[in-house]
């Protein structure tokens, strides 16, 4: 046996074993209580305000640059609005649920209880490294679980520093976060979980699903795909493109639920790319050096988005940098408009993740419902305009994880949503009140006291009281 080969096996019998703590310590601690659960939320939520300023700056040197004040908007606050929520609605939650028994049973009650399912997996992205551990980590705790959590290679940074902030505040029985490469993913996700959440590549999802099928495990799967945002012929413009900018800006792109590409009517094309390179310039009057302007995480991804262009420059697209020189040693990117697109063009394939948005025209919204519904449905779509008929067009006749209606991303901030894909863009939904319906198990529960009058049905058969109960139900 080689040295990798050794290390893959300690590797192994290690997460079996934390597995396993885990495992036990549910069967002897099953159904935590209420106040044992709001405890967790609030020690989880002290942990993070407290260190925020350290996670922010692990975040920041992750990325080589981001806004620590990006951090706090996109992954601090709506974490701690999410604990906050839970936290208020958990006790409501817990409720057993009363359900309608019909006349033939009665007298008789029945119920629905939530019960943990317990040991829950959650396997962590790069790109938002916290508001993409600590939402799911939240509600399967509001839901009685233990979690284990897989972190991303690519923030090696953060992930260590979560680590270290978990322990303290947590034994690891109850909850611990994993770090390592792609092989610990690997095994991660081999693991007998009662629920595995993935949030991550579709490519990957696949794999993860896979995996989680050997075991019968259920799995989450919050994915991608290309998110369209569309401008209606009544939309303001000017207002409208400064929304999408800073839905594509975000992150510099590296975001799931970012426009991906933009539906413009044809004859508001030079309009629109005049009013986007405005906001742009007016969120970032310059890229270099400057501490708002997001990086990319590292130099593959760096090198697939520069390839993505040469790709659509190659086969006729227009490319438009919004900002003369990238930083390569940094992995500064510019800002990119592109059109003149086409589908062989790979941009127009793939997710793109990036600071890069393709533009293409359209004369009537038929065309553009068309074109959404012949392609993956895509895990958010972003329509713009006040009228009321193309809005319902857009709504009941495309599918989507989520919509917004003149807005981008913030969607995902709502306490009171689910979240979640349809299709190559994912299955399964959390947040809020869905995300501890996710992690539970919904038990029927049929109670039945002294007096029955079941015996009327039990053989033998053909009596005048099953007749009758025939004739009056059978209908």
């Amino acid at each position: 046996m080689d040295q990798a080969t050794a290390l893959n096996h300690m590797q192994d019998a290690w997460l079996e074993d934390l597995f396993q703590q885990q495992k036990y310590a549910f069967q002897q601690h099953p159904n935590p209580s209420l106040s044992e659960r709001k405890q967790y939320l609030r020690q989880l939520k002290t942990q993070l305000l407290k260190h925020q300023n350290q996670i922010s700056e692990a975040i920041q040197q992750d990325f080589g640059n981001r806004s620590h004040d990006e951090t706090r908007l996109a992954e601090l606050l709506p974490s701690v609005m999410g604990i906050n929520y839970a936290i208020k609605h958990v006790k409501e939650w817990m409720q057993p649920n009363k359900r309608h028994v019909g006349l033939l049973f009665q007298p008789a009650q029945a119920y629905v209880m939530y019960q943990p399912l317990g040991v829950v997996g959650i396997v962590v992205p790069w790109n938002y490294p916290l508001f993409l551990a600590i939402g799911p980590l939240c509600q399967a705790l509001a839901a009685g679980n233990r979690v284990m959590l897989k972190m991303s290679e690519f923030t090696p940074i953060f992930s260590a520093l979560l680590q270290k902030l978990i322990a303290e505040i947590f034994p690891q029985d109850l909850v611990h976060v994993i770090t390592g490469d792609a092989n610990v993913a690997q095994q991660f996700t081999a693991l007998p979980f009662d629920h595995l959440l993935f949030t991550g590549a579709t490519s990957i999802g696949q794999h993860v699903m896979q995996a989680a099928a050997k075991n019968l495990t259920p799995v989450t799967l919050e994915l991608g795909g290309k998110s369209p945002a569309i401008i209606g012929q009544q939309a303001d413009l000017r207002e409208s493109v400064l929304r999408i900018a800073f839905g594509k800006s975000m992150n510099s792109g590296q975001t799931c639920v970012a426009p991906d590409y933009a539906f413009v009517p044809e004859t508001e094309l030079e309009r629109f790319i005049e009013y986007y390179q405005q906001a742009i310039h007016q969120f970032y009057p310059k890229i270099e050096q400057n501490a708002d302007y997001t990086h990319i995480i590292n130099n593959r991804q760096y090198q697939r988005l520069n390839a993505y262009l040469e790709d659509a420059t190659e086969k006729g697209a227009t490319v438009i940098p919004l900002y003369k020189n990238d930083t390569t040693a940094s992995r500064c990117l510019s800002h990119y408009l592109v059109y003149n697109v086409n589908s062989s063009m790979q941009l127009m394939q793939d997710e793109i993740f990036g600071p890069i948005l393709p533009i293409m025209t359209y004369k009537n919204i038929e065309d553009v419902i068309d074109y959404i519904r012949k392609r993956p449905r895509p895990l958010a779509l972003y329509y713009f305009g006040s009228n009321i008929q193309e809005q319902q067009q857009i709504l009941t006749q495309t599918h989507s994880g989520g919509v917004c209606l003149n807005e981008t991303l913030v969607h995902v901030g709502q306490d009171d949503l689910p979240f979640g894909g349809i299709g190559a863009s994912g299955m399964g939904s959390y947040h809020g009140y869905e995300g501890f319906l996710t992690f539970s198990h919904a038990k029927s529960v049929f109670v039945r006291p002294q007096l029955s009058f079941m015996k009327f049905i039990y053989p033998p058969y053909g009596t005048k009281v099953q007749k009758m109960i025939y004739k009056w139900f059978l209908r």
